[in-house]
């Protein structure tokens, strides 16, 4: 609604969230539809009791975060066999650590192949990161179709791509987010359909703690809640007013 930070509430808890639903009332829970969240199984529950007639939207900066984090996992792991320690300065692994977080579109020729030569030129350890990475990319690829309003046909195409890769993999990280993927598979369909985000959310979340560390910490929820009130509503940001 373009009002910034409707609420703060203390703790992380289902009990939390279904308390501060529970004082809205009736007449609110029904005029919300969908709840865009991340991959929070606690929230997930909270929702689903509070507000039984929403739908859940997993958003999507949160999958591609996981998916990213699984390929950092096989590529320590694979470091940590190929060399029998941590990665450092040097290892070829290493050096393109921050390439295979990089969306394909978004690296230039000469990166991908020095991404992709490298890990080739590791043998197949190498090859076991690029097939995480590989995987990953199926799954942005599945997610991209949000921008164009596909039918389901489509939408089951790009799905089995993604788990056929994975099952083919014999990795257990990416076998992980395959499961994970079907676990909160439907949450994730509704993204592709609606493209609802948490976006915003996540942006406020962040001022907030700006604001704790700016203030080097408070001593109470309430000394925080009216700077942070302030720092997150567009009245108090004017240059976020639109005109």
């Amino acid at each position: 609604m373009g009002r910034g930070c409707w609420a703060r509430v203390e703790g992380r808890t289902a009990a939390a969230v279904t308390d501060w639903l529970a004082q809205r009332g009736p007449q609110w829970h029904d005029q919300v539809r969908y709840v865009a969240i991340d991959m929070c199984t606690v929230f997930a529950s909270a929702i689903t009791a509070g507000l039984p007639k929403a739908t859940i939207v997993v958003d999507h900066f949160h999958i591609v975060q996981l998916a990213n984090k699984t390929v950092d996992e096989v590529r320590c792991r694979v470091t940590t066999q190929l060399r029998g320690r941590r990665g450092r300065n040097g290892d070829g692994e290493r050096e393109v650590c921050n390439l295979l977080t990089r969306n394909q579109e978004n690296l230039s020729p000469r990166r991908y192949a020095r991404m992709w030569n490298t890990l080739i030129d590791l043998g197949p350890p190498g090859k076991e990161i690029l097939t995480a990475w590989i995987a990953k990319e199926e799954l942005r690829n599945l997610l991209a179709l949000a921008r164009h309003g596909p039918d389901r046909h489509r939408i089951r195409q790009r799905l089995f791509a993604f788990y056929d890769w994975c099952a083919r993999t014999g990795i257990a990280e990416i076998e992980r987010l395959a499961a994970t993927i079907e676990r909160w598979w439907p949450h994730i369909e509704t993204f592709i359909h609606t493209r609802i985000t948490n976006a915003t959310s996540e942006g406020i979340n962040r001022v907030v703690k700006l604001v704790a560390r700016n203030a080097f910490g408070f001593t109470n929820p309430i000394n925080q809640r009216l700077p942070v009130r302030c720092a997150t509503t567009r009245r108090a940001r004017g240059h976020l007013q639109p005109a």
